[in-house]
């Protein structure tokens, strides 16, 4: 062999050198997927079934299952129940539109860096600070009857729409900060890169960060989609005939309380479904920066 010829791997200890055997196969063991599901499934049943246990073992549950959980009234509240229902459904995707473009807006206005701008990044933040310290309760106790009382010309006199205006407002001030975060979260060098083609400041927040911004903010934009759906409810203190208020004028006509049952199941038949394509969208996101690397 010349001093410059390596030595080949067959030549190498006098042996031929063969790659390591795979790993054998991992059998299917069904006691590591079974066992742990049963294992969840028994204690789900003995959780809740003790507590549905103590619930019916206690003295007074035959009169509250009477009161609240009555099928007969269930049956007689749900036409009323149902109808205040849509209601509900309604004003909520109306206020759903108007607080996701105000948010927007505010959130861009709040963000743009351009010192002409400085008075009105002092307005929105005023605004804020107005709007998410106060209750949103107070916010459409204040709407729905103050307003209303003035009497001014030109203006609706609706409760309804006072209290709808309220919760615009009120929800409006938390959806501006949550845009804002997406904002921020958007690197710098998106904004140098977009002043380098020429973009002015409305140019570059507008077709180079907001894009950017909507999607950071999608997971935590659907918690406050579900939250508002439930919220709706508070306009029934000014007395707009939802689920909420028919359940209670059941209730004061009867004496019995499982109308509020129906309401509240109609509720959860709604937010639930909501709840969980959140929590999709939230998955989806986490791995979507998993795999990004952020």
């Amino acid at each position: 062999m010349k001093p410059t010829e390596m030595p080949t791997q067959g030549q190498t200890g006098g042996a031929t050198r063969r790659p390591p055997p795979p790993p054998p196969g991992r059998q299917f063991d069904w006691r590591e997927a079974v066992v742990p599901s049963l294992i969840s499934l028994v204690s789900i049943v003995i959780v809740f079934g003790g507590l549905a246990w103590v619930i019916t073992s206690a003295e007074q549950w035959p009169r509250i299952k009477l009161q609240f959980f009555n099928v007969d009234a269930m049956v007689a509240a749900f036409p009323r129940v149902l109808q205040g229902f849509w209601i509900n459904m309604r004003i909520w995707l109306i206020v759903l539109a108007c607080i996701l473009f105000l948010g927007i807006v505010l959130a861009v206005v709040r963000s743009l860096r351009a010192p002409w701008f400085a008075p009105f990044r002092l307005m929105v933040i005023l605004y804020i600070d107005l709007f998410r310290g106060l209750p949103v309760l107070l916010l459409v106790l204040l709407f729905g009857f103050g307003i209303p009382a003035l009497n001014l010309p030109g203006m609706p006199s609706s409760s309804l729409f006072w209290g709808a205006v309220a919760m615009v407002l009120s929800y409006s001030a938390y959806v501006c900060e949550i845009y804002r975060s997406g904002i921020d979260a958007v690197h710098e060098g998106q904004w140098a890169a977009a002043k380098s083609l020429g973009l002015s400041e409305w140019q570059t927040m507008i077709y180079a960060i907001l894009p950017q911004a909507v999607r950071n903010v999608l997971p935590a934009m659907m918690n406050i989609v579900v939250a508002l759906q439930k919220d709706v409810a508070l306009l029934s203190v000014i007395g707009v005939r939802d689920a909420v208020r028919e359940a209670q004028i059941y209730t004061a006509s009867t004496f019995n309380y499982s109308s509020l049952i129906v309401a509240a199941g109609l509720f959860l038949l709604a937010t639930i479904p909501m709840a969980r394509l959140a929590d999709y969208v939230t998955h989806r996101d986490r791995k979507r920066r998993l795999q990004t690397g952020g």
